[in-house]
């Protein structure tokens, strides 16, 4: 099973539909809202080099925005 973080903000749809599509495939993810906790904005920079979400940190590999192919291939999923 992979280690899934997702950084999140409150406001943001496509934080939303990618929360539905990990829970729809049975993927555990811990989520950090950048909004709610200052020091998540932080790691979030230094991971991107940007404050833009949602970004995925699938077992180290970096994916901003809502990229479904390159989330899939992370995960090895088909």
């Amino acid at each position: 099973m992979a280690n899934i973080i997702m950084y999140t903000s409150t406001t943001c749809k496509f934080c939303d539909k990618l929360k539905v599509f990990f829970k729809q495939n049975n993927l555990a993810f811990e989520e950090r809202n950048v909004k709610l906790d200052p020091k998540y904005a932080q790691e979030l920079l230094q991971k991107s080099g940007g404050y833009g979400v949602p970004v995925s940190d699938i077992d180290g590999t970096i994916i901003v925005g809502y990229n479904l192919p390159k989330i899939k291939s992370a995960l090895g999923m088909p």
